[in-house]
């Protein structure tokens, strides 16, 4: 696997790989990987003939009080994870090569709407640099296919608005969330929790699969939330949102709305937040 910092490097090699009509899937993650990411690969693997990784923790999708300091960067031990999944090239840039006047002087890209609410309305510019960071990614590696995972289910349906609006050649494709075996999503930030709040981390998965069951047998959505924000918080987390939604655009479903849904629940424990969610069958 190739490990490169710069554009013209990434450019290079992607020439190459185009000037032998190869396809380039791309998985963009800011690192720490863990077997979800893994996960993402193994399905652009599928889908493309050459696979890029990215690894850059973005300081723009960081809010001021967040995690961006304390966030976990292990380059090396990355490099061997994706290589142990074939990757074919890792893109590793500095800060001043996606944001060459500064992460603060750039360019800056706003997704109306699905960004105001539950993660944006918690995490205030978050999407804005989230689709900033993507889109400038986009540009840089030019993929055929990009793959995201389901456990960041706001996320995905952002970068699907945005690459719809700005007509970008990018087929965005949709990973599972990976669990461990007691449900828990896996994500970088678990190895915040202390050994008691990862035995209560859990909850969050029971709850929302709680909330399908609750549902399905007739109750209506908005008391679901309550009942469901109320166990949370009687269990020592504090939530930020514990919902059932459209899944399609996160609006409020109709009243009797039973298909098409999705459960998300975002919440603290400790000093950890976590979030997942739940597609209704």
């Amino acid at each position: 696997m190739q490990t490169v910092q710069d554009a013209p490097a990434l450019r290079a090699a992607i020439r190459g790989w185009r000037g032998k009509g190869q396809t380039v899937g791309f998985v963009p993650t800011m690192g720490n990987l863990h077997a979800g990411h893994q996960s993402l690969i193994r399905l652009a693997r599928a889908r493309a003939d050459r696979v890029v990784a990215s690894v850059f923790v973005n300081p723009t999708q960081f809010g001021p009080n967040e995690d961006f300091e304390r966030y976990p960067r292990t380059l090396v031990q990355d490099q061997a994870a994706l290589a142990d999944e074939d990757c074919d090239l890792l893109f590793a840039p500095e800060v001043d090569t996606i944001y060459p006047f500064g992460a603060g002087h750039g360019v800056s890209l706003r997704v109306p709407q699905i960004t105001e609410v539950l993660e944006g309305a918690h995490r205030p510019g978050h999407f804005d640099g989230v689709a900033t960071v993507v889109c400038k990614l986009f540009h840089l590696v030019q993929p055929d296919l990009a793959v995201f995972g389901q456990k960041d289910f706001q996320q995905l349906k952002v970068i699907e608005r945005m690459v719809r609006d700005l007509s970008l050649p990018v087929k965005v494709l949709a990973a599972p969330t990976l669990r461990a075996d007691d449900g828990l999503a896996l994500s970088s930030r678990n190895q915040y929790l202390s050994a008691a709040e990862r035995a209560q981390a859990p909850l969050i998965h029971d709850t929302l699969l709680k909330m399908r069951e609750l549902l399905g047998k007739g109750h209506a959505w908005h008391a679901l939330e309550q009942v469901a924000a109320a166990r949370l918080t009687r269990a020592g987390f504090v939530p930020d949102y514990a919902v059932i939604r459209r899944a399609e655009d996160l609006a409020e479903p109709v009243e009797g709305q039973r298909d098409g849904l999705i459960a998300l629940i975002a919440a603290r424990l400790g000093s950890t937040r976590l979030i997942d969610n739940l597609l209704f069958d």
